[in-house]
């Protein structure tokens, strides 16, 4: 991609050009079967989607009198985590092993010209996952790029188009990790779609692995 199509301060990312990587991005996605498609709102605006199922943790209080246990969870309990009811009994604070379900959609931000990386998690049994649960689904290793940045953005709000509530990874930063992707790339002479790379570095943060294969197969546009 060239430094006219990022803009050559900032590496901002016009609309049009999201457009057309998100093109490439699905084109390999739809050679591969792995699941992403593009949702169109009203035919004017869309966004890439795709869901996975995927092991994660579940934070709960189980009381003494209450706790179960079912095949679908292993529960992880230790004295530490023990804290006192309000009705004067004991809870154990639980870390469930489990199937999560997620849903991660991206979406193009007129206001930062970026991309950004809305998501969605819950358990098997539909029920949405706590920001706290989200935050212990997040590698310990991302966690601490997380609090002392560019990884410190992590909240939850209104998705723009479908008006519900998503956890976002905001791209107030974006311009922080991305323009040495892009500086090398042109250094080297090499065209870069800009959703790939800013996919590639974002998506293992909150559990969204990008195959090999799309570094080779996925071009930039003209």
């Amino acid at each position: 991609m060239s430094d006219e199509k990022l803009g050559n301060t900032n590496c901002c990312l016009d609309q049009k050009t999201f457009y057309l990587c998100c093109q490439l991005f699905l084109h390999h996605s739809s050679v591969l079967g792995d699941g992403w498609s593009w949702r169109e709102i009203k035919g004017v605006e869309g966004y890439m989607k795709k869901t996975v199922l995927v092991p994660g943790r579940l934070g709960s209080l189980l009381s003494q009198h209450g706790q179960h246990k079912t095949e679908e969870y292993i529960d992880i309990v230790t004295e530490e985590d023990q804290v006192d009811n309000v009705d004067g009994g004991t809870c154990s604070v639980c870390e469930s092993q489990a199937v999560v379900h997620y849903e991660y959609h991206v979406l193009y931000s007129c206001s930062y010209q970026a991309p950004v990386l809305y998501f969605r998690a819950s358990s098997m049994d539909g029920r949405s996952l706590s920001f706290e649960e989200v935050w212990n689904n997040v590698h310990p290793n991302y966690r601490q790029r997380l609090l002392q940045g560019p990884w410190d953005t992590l909240t939850q709000q209104e998705h723009p188009l479908l008006g519900q509530p998503f956890f976002m990874l905001h791209p107030c930063r974006t311009e922080e990790f991305i323009r040495p992707i892009l500086q090398m790339a042109h250094s080297e002479k090499r065209r870069v779609n800009y959703i790939l790379a800013w996919l590639s570095v974002v998506g293992p943060v909150v559990g969204l692995d990008i195959p090999l294969s799309y570094s080779t197969a996925v071009t930039a546009p003209d």
